[in-house]
This record gives structure tokens, C-alpha cells and sequence, in this order.
């Protein structure tokens, strides 16, 4: 599907609040309900549009620590420790990147005691690691969801 100046703009809106009703998505960019409920059905059926969701401030629910991981695996165990780790609810993101058999991911816990039981019992009791580096977010500058137009 090929997205043209409406689609994108459809996007931004909903990117920006994703509780907009079409009715006020209409309103913005001068189309009926129905020409914007069909336009985002569309996007959705396509898969351009994966989910409505809400994001919600981690430090607010009380996970205040906020930590990153480059995780090395031997090749052969990258999926199995991909897969138990995303089984983990401290586990935010997870993402294969570049290099030797690389996983770079997201935790978010309480505080640095759950952290460091994350590490321990959960990180390093996995088969297949071969080094783990971690990166405790100190301040955030610029935190999106959604792709940016």
C-alpha cells in the first residue's frame, strides 16, 4: 500500500493521541467519519497500523530503575534466551541486533535490589550467554512511541 498525504497525516494524529475519534481526525484534515474510519481500516488491514495501545510512565507505577543490556549468546542459544527473557515481566523490549549473536534489551523494575535479582537469577541462569553489559539510564531526554512522521 502506498500512503499518501492523508494517510500520513492520519498517522501523526493518531501517533500523537491515539484515543482521537475519527469524527475529530475528520474535523482536523476536512473529511467525513466514515472517509477516515475507511482510511484507518485500511491501514490497520494492511498492518501499517499494528495495535491502539496507551503508554504509560513506568516511574509513575513505581518501576523507577530503568536499565539497558547488550546480551552476547553463542549463536545457537540466541533464540532460546531471547525467548525466555521476553517471558520476563521486568523485560520491556528485546531486540537480535548486529554483531555476535547480540540481543539488546529493556528492563524496568522497582528499584536496584530487583535489578540486581534480575541479573543474578534470572540474566546469568541462562544457558548460552557469553557476556552481559548493562547501562542504568540516568535521564531521559526524548522518549517516543510510534514512528514520527
Amino acid at each position: 500500500m502506498k500512503l499518501d498525504e492523508i494517510d500520513n497525516k492520519i498517522l501523526e494524529l493518531l501517533v500523537e493521541d491515539g484515543r482521537l475519534s475519527y469524527t475529530d481526525i475528520g474535523k482536523e484534515l476536512d473529511l467525513s467519519r466514515v472517509a477516515v474510519r475507511s482510511r484507518v481500516n485500511q491501514l490497520t488491514d494492511e498492518g501499517i497500523i499494528e495495535k491502539f495501545t496507551c503508554v504509560v510512565n513506568s516511574e509513575k507505577v513505581g518501576k523507577s530503575v530503568s536499565a539497558f543490556f547488550e546480551v552476547d549468546c553463542e549463536p545457537s542459544y540466541l533464540v532460546e534466551v531471547a525467548e525466555n527473557l521476553v517471558n520476563h515481566a521486568a523485560v520491556a523490549s528485546c531486540y537480535q541486533m548486529t554483531g555476535p549473536s547480540t540481543l539488546h534489551m529493556h528492563v524496568l523494575v522497582n528499584d536496584f535490589t530487583q535489578l540486581e535479582s534480575f541479573i543474578n537469577e534470572e540474566l546469568y541462569a541462562l544457558k548460552g550467554i557469553t557476556r552481559v553489559e548493562s547501562h542504568i539510564l540516568l535521564r531521559r531526554f526524548k522518549s517516543r512511541s510510534g514512528l514520527k512522521l
